[in-house]
């Protein structure tokens, strides 16, 4: 009964608007490449609908127990860059699907390990707020700078929302994000740019049993983790604290994203993950000015997700009918506040500002160099310049 209090006294619509437009952003972003990479794997329609639903179940499960727990906006999701790597698996035909799921298994043992024994935290722990701060705002400001660079694609319905969200900071700004996606969504509709809807059909799981094989550990299994852990853990945990929640332990966290990405793994998942980009919507401003009233917003996007995946079937057809560019679009003007406190967060401490300007910079650069992508590189480059300057003072 004290939770059910708990929850009538926080919520909001701004946190239910906010934990939608999380998800839409999210599933809008990749799941036509999950569908390509379904494809190029031979599945079938039952298993790509498998794939989806068991990704948006682990998700939504995972991501609704430990919101509740914490009382905490802990947003999960699918990791795209570890899709965009199966996926050209996929299409070289490298590994087979049944080795593919193998691979996921022991990205699943793997990260499950780091959360157990405390690993991830001991390194996260280590890093300066400056650079954690830093770090969030390079994941994001290229999201940002994306609304911007669609405006050509799509001027009608992408300039609409520009109006509208800078008319909504200026006269209701907890409304403005929600406002611009009312927009775009007109504006494509009235211009004849949304596609026609295909597909059908409610979600079931559909259980292929994994392969495992030195060439799948090599393949997948370890770029995977690694992945996993440089594009959506730290980032993820970068996010919570940025935006208040320091206090939420960081290896239940890991751990449960390992145990979700276990269970998931055989019904074609691969691997659930912190919310690195999205959870910046739940877990900012826009979800609601109180930070202890944000939690909702992790459970609205819960739902939302179950949602999708009791209806995977009509999924696929539907986000590939939105725009690109006013998805896009949307992305950008929802990060726009959490980036800028970040930003600001991230340069406030003199003696750190270099540093984090390194770490803001190389991960805003989007580089992946010896296979590793531009966070780590990031984290790397200010890390070490933060060190030596501390050891000179």
């Amino acid at each position: 009964m004290t939770a059910l209090t708990d929850l009538r006294r926080d919520a909001s619509a701004s946190a239910v608007t906010a934990g939608f437009v999380a998800v839409v952003v999210g599933a809008a972003s990749s799941i036509g490449l999950l569908v390509g990479a379904a494809r190029d794997f031979g599945l079938t329609h039952e298993q790509t609908v498998s794939w989806v639903l068991s990704c948006y179940l682990a998700i939504s499960v995972s991501g609704a127990i430990l919101t509740w727990w914490h009382r905490a906006p802990v947003k999960m999701a699918w990791t795209t860059p570890g899709l965009a790597l199966v996926a050209s698996l996929a299409a070289s035909h490298g590994l087979n699907y049944a080795e593919v799921l193998g691979a996921y298994v022991l990205s699943a043992l793997l990260m499950t390990g780091l959360g157990i024994t405390g690993a991830f935290e001991r390194v996260t722990a280590r890093i300066p707020p400056a650079l954690a701060n830093a770090l969030l705002a390079g994941v994001l400001l290229p999201f940002v700078l994306g609304a911007f660079r669609v405006l050509p694609q799509a001027p009608l319905p992408v300039g609409g929302m520009l109006l509208v969200f800078l008319a909504g900071r200026a006269w209701f700004p907890r409304w403005a994000v929600p406002a611009a996606l009312l927009a775009g969504a007109g504006l494509s509709l009235a211009t004849g740019a949304v596609g026609p809807l295909t597909g059908g059909g409610l979600g079931r799981l559909v259980w292929t049993t994994p392969e495992f094989s030195l060439r799948g550990m090599l393949t997948l299994a370890l770029p995977l983790t690694v992945l996993n852990l440089a594009s959506q853990q730290l980032p993820g945990v970068a996010v919570l604290r940025a935006c208040g929640f320091a206090r939420v332990p960081t290896s239940p966290l890991i751990t449960w994203s390992g145990v979700a990405s276990l269970l998931s793994a055989p019904f074609g998942a691969h691997t659930t993950t912190l919310a690195a980009i999205t959870a910046a919507i739940a877990a900012g401003e826009e979800a609601h000015p109180e930070p202890e009233r944000r939690w909702v917003a992790g459970l609205s996007a819960a739902f939302f997700y179950l949602m999708l995946g009791v209806f995977a079937g009509w999924v696929v057809g539907a986000v590939a009918a939105v725009p690109a560019p006013v998805v896009a679009a949307l992305a950008g003007l929802a990060l726009v506040s959490t980036t800028l406190t970040s930003v600001t967060a991230a340069l406030t401490d003199e003696r750190e500002r270099e540093a984090a300007f390194l770490t803001l910079a190389a991960t805003a650069s989007g580089v992946t160099f010896l296979g590793v992508g531009s966070a780590v590189w990031g984290l790397l480059l200010g890390g070490g310049l933060s060190w030596v300057l501390g050891r000179r003072r």
